[in-house]
C-alpha cells in the first residue's frame, strides 16, 4: 500500500506523497517530493504510470545516477513509494489509555488506609 498525504492545507482527499521520500536500486536514486494540488505528475513516462497506478495525482520527482536503466529506475521508484509508510505520523499512532498519576495513586492509597 502507498500512503498519500497533502501539500499545504488538508482539504479534500489526499493527493500527493506525505513527505519527501527516497528509494534506491543499483546506481539509481529516486526522490519523491510533495507537490501542490493541480501540479500533476512531474516525472518520466514510466514513473508517471507507476505513480498513477499507486493513486498519486500530484508529485515532483528527482533522480540521480543512471536512470536510463529502466529496471533499476522502476525498482527505485517502487522502494520510494514503499518508504511512505516508513514515517510514523500522529494519524498512525495507537490510542493509549492514560494511567493515573503516581502521586494521585499514592494519595488515594493513603486516604483509604486512614479512613
Amino acid at each position: 500500500p502507498v500512503r498519500r498525504g497533502y501539500w499545504g492545507r488538508k482539504g479534500g482527499s489526499p493527493h500527493t506523497v506525505p513527505c519527501k521520500v527516497t528509494g534506491k536500486s543499483g546506481s539509481v536514486r529516486v526522490r519523491l517530493i510533495p507537490a501542490p494540488r493541480g501540479t500533476g505528475l512531474v516525472s518520466s513516462p514510466a514513473g508517471k504510470k507507476l505513480m498513477f497506478m499507486a493513486g498519486i495525482s500530484d508529485c515532483y520527482t528527482s533522480t540521480r545516477g543512471h536512470s536510463r536503466t529502466m529496471g533499476n529506475f522502476i525498482k527505485a521508484m517502487y522502494h520510494a513509494l514503499k518508504a511512505t509508510y516508513g514515517y510514523l505520523s500522529p494519524e498512525l499512532w495507537e490510542d493509549q489509555v492514560l494511567q493515573p498519576n503516581p502521586y494521585q495513586e499514592h494519595t488515594d492509597f493513603l486516604a483509604k488506609t486512614v479512613a
